[in-house]
C-alpha cells in the first residue's frame, strides 16, 4: 500500500463503528420501502387498464412529472409504482451520501479529530480512501438489497436488479461529488453547502428537462438524477446507462485525491479570507447572524428560483387531462380553481419541509460551536447559556419564517403571470406562512436534542426524513392515522384555507413553544459536551 494511504483500513473500521446504527437504519429503510411499495402496487393497479390510466393521467399532469418523472411504460406495474422513487428518493438518497462523506472528511478534519489521529502513521490521502469506501460501499450495499427487496415484493428480477443499481450508482456519484467539495472549502457546512446545491440544480435540471415533450431534453441527461431515470427499470432496462454514473465518478474520485494533495490539513483549496483588523460585533446575537447569513441568503435565493419555476407550472395543471370521465372529475372536485389549489398546496407544503430541513441545519449550529470549542470561550465572558443558544435558534426561527414567506410570494407570482391572475400572490403567501409553525417544530426538536442528549444532534435529520416518508408515502403503505399524525406537517393548512385553520396553527405554536422550553432546560442543566 502507497504511504499516503497508510491506515486507510484502521479508519474504515473506525468509521463503519461510528456508523453502527445510522448506516443500518439507512440501508435497510430504503429497502422496507422498496418492498412495501412493491407489494402495495400490485394492489393499487391490479390489471393493465388501471395501470394505463394511472400513467397517462401522471405523464399528463406537468407538476407531477416535473417532481417525479415520467412514466415510460403505462403498462408496466414496477414503473408505475416506483415513479417517487427515481427521482425523489434517489434525491433523498444522494443527500444522505454526500452527508455520510462530509461526516468522515471535512467534518472530523474541522473538529481536530483527523489532525489528532495524523500523530499516528497516518497517510495524506486515507481519511479521503476511507470515506470514499464507506460511502461507496453503502450505496453498493443498499441498491442490492433494495433490488432483493423489489423481487421479492414480486416484480421483475431484471427490472429490480437495473432499479437497485441504479440507486447504487447515483450515490456513488455523489458521493464521490462530496468527496471533492471537501477539498474546496475549509467548513464542513460550506462543503455540505456545495454539495447538496450540486443536489439541487441537478434535481432541477431533471424536472426541466423531463417536461419537454416528448421528453427527455438534453438538461436530463446532464443529470445524474436523470441519469437514474433514464436506465427506464420495468420500462426497458438501458443497462448501458449505468456506465453514466460510474464514468463520473471515475473522473471525481481521481480529481478529489488530486485536490487533496495540493492543500495542508485543516485548509480549503478556497483561501478563507482574513476579517477586517477592528472587530465590529456587538454580542452573540451579532455573532450568531455573522455565522450564519450567508447560507441563509443562499436558501433564500434558492427559494425564490425555485418558487418562481414551480409556480409558472400552474398554467398547465388545468388541462392535466382531456378524457370526458377526467373533466367530470374535475368539475366535482370544485373546476380549475380546486386543480389550483391542490397543485398549490403541494408544493407549498414540500417547500415548507424544504425550510424545516434549515431549521434543523441553523439549529445544528449550536452543536457544531459546542463541539469546536467556541462556546466555551463565549461562556467564560458575561454572556449566559439561555442568551448564547437563544441567539442560533431565534436565527433559525426567523429563517425559516423567510423562507417560506419567499416561498409564498414567489410561487404566488409564478403562478400569477402564469394564468393571469393576481389574488393567486396573497392566496399562496398567506399558505407559504402557514407552514411556518410546523417548521418550527421540527427546529425546536432539534433544540430539545441539543439540551439533553447533543451527540445525537444528527439524529434529527432522521426524524425529518420519517416525517417525509409518511407524508409521500404514508398513505401507499396503509399506515395507521395515529403514525401520520404525529408529523405536524399534516396539521399545516393547505389551499384553500378556511377559518378553522387557526386552532391548528395555535397548536403548532404551542408545541413548539413548549418543545424549546424542554430544550432550554436540558442546556441549563448539563455541562458542555465535546
Amino acid at each position: 500500500m502507497p504511504e499516503t494511504l497508510a491506515g486507510t483500513g484502521v479508519l474504515i473500521r473506525l468509521g463503519l463503528r461510528r456508523d453502527r446504527w445510522m448506516l443500518p437504519v439507512w440501508i435497510v429503510g430504503f429497502a422496507l420501502i422498496a418492498y412495501s411499495t412493491a407489494l402495495a402496487g400490485a394492489e393499487l393497479y391490479p390489471d393493465v387498464a388501471s395501470r394505463v390510466e394511472a400513467a397517462t393521467a401522471l405523464n399528463a399532469t406537468a407538476s407531477m412529472v416535473a417532481m417525479f418523472g415520467r412514466i415510460y411504460d403505462p403498462t408496466s406495474i414496477g414503473a408505475l409504482s416506483l415513479i417517487k422513487y427515481t427521482a425523489f428518493m434517489t434525491a433523498i438518497l444522494a443527500v444522505l451520501m454526500v452527508i455520510l462523506a462530509i461526516r468522515h472528511t471535512r467534518s472530523d478534519e474541522e473538529s481536530g479529530r483527523l489532525e489528532l489521529l495524523g500523530g499516528g502513521r497516518l497517510g495524506r490521502d486515507a481519511p479521503l480512501a476511507a470515506a470514499l469506501t464507506i460511502s461507496l460501499g453503502a450505496s453498493v450495499l443498499l441498491g442490492l438489497l433494495s433490488a432483493a427487496a423489489l423481487a421479492a415484493g414480486g416484480l421483475p428480477a431484471a427490472g429490480s436488479l437495473a432499479f437497485g443499481l441504479g440507486w447504487a450508482a447515483t450515490g456513488m456519484a455523489f458521493s464521490a461529488v462530496a468527496g471533492l467539495a471537501a477539498q474546496l472549502t475549509a467548513s464542513a457546512r460550506a462543503a455540505t453547502g456545495i454539495s447538496i446545491g450540486v443536489v439541487a440544480v441537478t434535481y432541477a435540471l431533471r424536472a426541466v428537462g423531463d417536461l419537454a415533450e416528448p421528453g427527455p431534453s438534453v438538461l436530463s441527461w446532464l443529470s445524474p438524477i436523470g441519469w437514474n431515470q433514464q436506465i427506464r427499470a420495468f420500462a426497458g432496462d438501458r443497462w448501458w446507462v449505468l456506465a453514466l454514473p460510474v464514468c463520473l465518478c471515475l473522473v471525481l474520485v481521481p480529481a478529489a485525491f488530486a485536490l487533496r494533495a495540493r492543500r495542508d490539513l485543516g485548509s480549503g483549496l478556497r483561501a478563507e479570507r482574513p476579517g477586517p483588523a477592528v472587530g465590529s460585533l456587538s454580542g452573540v446575537w451579532d455573532l450568531a447572524v455573522r455565522l450564519q447569513y450567508r447560507v441563509l441568503v443562499a436558501w433564500a435565493l434558492a427559494f425564490l428560483v425555485f418558487g418562481v419555476v414551480i409556480g409558472s407550472l400552474v398554467s398547465n395543471v388545468a388541462e392535466l387531462l382531456s378524457s370526458p370521465n377526467a373533466q367530470d372529475l374535475i368539475k366535482l372536485l370544485g373546476g380549475r380553481q380546486a386543480l389550483t389549489d391542490a397543485f398549490l398546496a403541494a408544493e407549498i407544503s414540500i417547500m415548507g419541509l424544504l425550510a424545516a430541513a434549515y431549521g434543523v441545519s441553523a439549529a445544528n449550529h449550536l452543536r457544531s460551536e459546542e463541539a469546536a470549542g467556541h462556546t466555551e470561550a463565549l461562556l467564560g465572558t458575561a454572556t449566559t447559556r439561555i442568551r448564547w443558544a437563544s441567539s442560533h435558534f431565534t436565527f433559525a426561527l426567523a429563517g425559516v419564517a423567510l423562507l417560506l414567506l419567499l416561498a409564498g410570494v414567489s410561487i404566488g407570482v409564478g403562478a400569477a403571470f402564469a394564468v393571469n391572475d393576481s389574488a393567486l400572490v396573497g392566496r399562496s403567501t398567506l399558505a407559504g406562512l402557514a407552514q411556518v409553525p410546523a417548521a418550527w417544530v421540527v427546529t425546536s426538536v432539534a433544540l430539545v436534542v441539543f439540551g439533553w442528549a447533543p451527540r445525537l444532534a444528527g439524529a434529527v435529520w432522521g426524524l425529518l426524513l420519517a416525517f417525509v416518508a409518511l407524508g409521500e408515502f404514508g398513505v401507499l403503505w396503509n399506515a395507521p392515522e395515529w403514525l401520520m399524525d404525529l408529523s405536524p406537517f399534516r396539521h399545516s393548512p393547505l389551499l384553500p384555507m378556511g377559518s378553522g385553520d387557526g386552532a391548528a396553527l395555535t397548536v403548532l405554536i404551542v408545541a413548539a413553544a413548549a418543545l424549546a422550553a424542554l430544550g432550554y432546560a436540558g442546556w441549563r442543566r448539563r455541562d458542555l459536551a465535546a
